[in-house]
Parts: C-alpha cells; sequence; structure tokens
C-alpha cells in the first residue's frame, strides 16, 4: 500500500524548512534557535538590537532572505501604535521645484523605513483646508507641506518647506530671500546694467512677496532704480516655461529699455528666453537672463541658464529629517521654528555685459 502524500506547501527552495505557508518571525526564530524577540528586534532596527553581536545579526538576515521572509507590516503598526506614514502635501507635481523638493523628502524617508502619501491641491482652497484632514484620517504621523499656506495648527508634527506662516508647532525651512537678492542684482550691477526687468512670482506663492521685499531691498541698496512698466507677474496655476513667455511679452509690449531680466524661477526664465529671441533679442547678447532655483534643464538649456540655485533637494532632506526627529522625540522637545539655507550664485551663459560696455 502506498503511503498518504504529506501534507502542507512544498518548500519554494526546493528542501524543507519545516514551514507551511508564509514564513512566520517564530519559523525563522526556530531555524534559527532565536528567541522572537531578538529576531523582532532586528529586524524592525529597535534600539536594543544594538546589544545584539553582528555575526547573529547577519544570520538573521541571511535566513530572512532565504526563506523570502516578509514582515507583517499591519502586525508591527498596531503593537507599535505607528504607521510608518508621512502626508506630503505639494501645489502640483513637477519636474522643477516641486520634484526637486519631494527627491530630498523621499530619500530620507524610504532610508528611516518609512512610506509617504503624496496630495496636489492646485492651489484650490477647498482642497488645501481638505487634505490635512484626510491624511489624518489615514493615521499619518505626521505631515510635511510644500509652498502651501496652512493657518491653523494640527494634533501632529508640521513642517513646512518655503512657508512663512508663524503658527505654534510649524517649523519652516526657507531661504535666505535677501541673499538671493543680493547676489542676483549685485551679479547684474557689476556686469553694468541698470535697467532691470522683473518678473514676479503668482500671488498665491507663499515666497513671492517674501522674495518681491528682498529683492527691493537689495535694488536700494545697490542704487538701482526699479521701473513699475518693467514689472510683470506669473498667471496661471501651472508650472510651465508659457506662463514666463507671456509674462515676457508683456514687458516686452510696454516698450521700455531694459538689459536685464530676473525672473522669479527658472521655467519662467526658460519661456522669457523664447519670447526675446521671437522678438529679435539675442540672450545674452542684447538682453541678459537670470533665473531662480536651478533646475536640472537649466545647465543644458541654450544659452545654459544663470540662476540663483535654491538648494531644493536639500530643503526636502532638511523636511524630512525635521520631521522624523519631532516624532522620534514624541512631540514634546523643543523644535526649531524657522530653518534658513542659503543659496547660490550659478553664472553661466545667459548673463553678459549690456549693450555698448
Amino acid at each position: 500500500m502506498e503511503s498518504a502524500p504529506k501534507s502542507g506547501k512544498p518548500s519554494p527552495h526546493g528542501k524543507d524548512d519545516g514551514v507551511d505557508g508564509p514564513v512566520r518571525i517564530r519559523d525563522l526564530a526556530r531555524n534559527l534557535s532565536l528567541s522572537p524577540t531578538t529576531l523582532s528586534l532586528v529586524l524592525n532596527g529597535s534600539p536594543g538590537a544594538d546589544a545584539i553581536p553582528q555575526d547573529t545579526k547577519d544570520r538573521i538576515f541571511a535566513e530572512a532572505r532565504r526563506l523570502n521572509y516578509r514582515p507583517n507590516f499591519l502586525a508591527r503598526s498596531l503593537r507599535a501604535k505607528r504607521t510608518y506614514a508621512i502626508g506630503v502635501i505639494v501645489p502640483e507635481m513637477s519636474y522643477g521645484y516641486t520634484g526637486l523638493v519631494i527627491s530630498g523628502i523621499e530619500e530620507r524617508l524610504l532610508a528611516d523605513g518609512y512610506m509617504y502619501l503624496v496630495t496636489t491641491h492646485r492651489h484650490n482652497r477647498k482642497l488645501i483646508e481638505e487634505y490635512p484632514r484626510l491624511l489624518l484620517e489615514r493615521q499619518v504621523e505626521g505631515l510635511i507641506v510644500v509652498d502651501t499656506p496652512l493657518n491653523r495648527q494640527f494634533p501632529l508634527p508640521l513642517v513646512s518647506v518655503s512657508g512663512h506662516d508663524t503658527i505654534p508647532g510649524y517649523t519652516n525651512i526657507t531661504l535666505n530671500h535677501e541673499k538671493a537678492a543680493d547676489l542676483a542684482l549685485r551679479h547684474l550691477a557689476d556686469l553694468g546694467h541698470r535697467r532691470i526687468a522683473f518678473i514676479k512670482g503668482q500671488i498665491f506663492s507663499s515666497d513671492t512677496n517674501a522674495r518681491w521685499s528682498a529683492i527691493e531691498g537689495a535694488a536700494r541698496a545697490l542704487g538701482l532704480a526699479i521701473e513699475p512698466g518693467l514689472i510683470a507677474q506669473l498667471e496661471g496655476t501651472g508650472a510651465s516655461p508659457k506662463l514666463g513667455y507671456v509674462a515676457a511679452r508683456k514687458i516686452l509690449d510696454a516698450r521700455l529699455p531694459f538689459t536685464a531680466l530676473f525672473t522669479f524661477n527658472d521655467l519662467a526664465a526658460f519661456g522669457a528666453i523664447r519670447a526675446f529671441q521671437e522678438s529679435g533679442l539675442r540672450v545674452p547678447q542684447d538682453v541678459s537672463v537670470i533665473g531662480f532655483d536651478d533646475v536640472y534643464a537649466a545647465a543644458y538649456h541654450i544659452p545654459a541658464l544663470t540662476t540663483i540655485r535654491q538648494p531644493l533637494a536639500r530643503m526636502g532632506t532638511l523636511a524630512a529629517e525635521t520631521l522624523l526627529r519631532r516624532i522620534r522625540e514624541d512631540h514634546q522637545a523643543d523644535h526649531v521654528e524657522q530653518v534658513e539655507v542659503d543659496p547660490d550664485l550659478i553664472v553661466r551663459e545667459s548673463t553678459a555685459q549690456p549693450p555698448g560696455l
């Protein structure tokens, strides 16, 4: 008589590991002759794992890989009362400003084993009010908001990139706009430019007023007059060179003389250069253009763009580091309400002396 076949699933590794179904932490513990608590400390990266010998840790990770062990995230979350999730609120997803900030956030969060949920509000006031609530309902442990004005407190840590709200519990990661304005205008003044045009940011952007105030201050310090007819403002909610193209056309239509343009961001500079070229103006021979942000395309544009480098990826990293620290400290420790970073002037091909010098 034939014997009945053995019950249970065959091992996916071609041998009997004594494991029937999904591998659990107690299966690993049995195979390694270690306690489940020891494995839990090591696999979850808990502080208590520091006391466990490295060769034991190596054995645990090797066995986990061999058996294709996947931790039960839900069970871990319930035990620890944690979700290891962060909410991120941005205006839109673009390859420029927002993309660089998110890259810094993502790199830091992934290194700490966190995931993040991203929402985009397109500067819709109703969505700006609604999204924090929706993320809170999904049990995120903290919020990072980018270029997003919020005027109320939340019951969890919040870090704002390019935020200027002075609300208890917020930490703002901001740029030194005074230094940025001085670097840009001093560069143009040193080249000999005196009649400079400007493209301001959209009225809803968190940085527009702060940056324009800094520009006015730097212009006064350098003895540069700002001609109202040489100021245009970006209009529209998207992130596109077209906005800069339209703004530059308005400046050209004013028919006032100017030899340089300072734009709110690099995308606006790209659009403005196209508008100038269509009007028969050469950059930089006839008009110099300086941008802001230093997005990846700035170095490869024709001409390569002179710009103020805003360390966007670093600002995203700082935001994530600050938020994680506040989460670890259980929100109780004192925190810095303002973290300021410095810009750099990146000189490329789009600025030169004005005609006649």
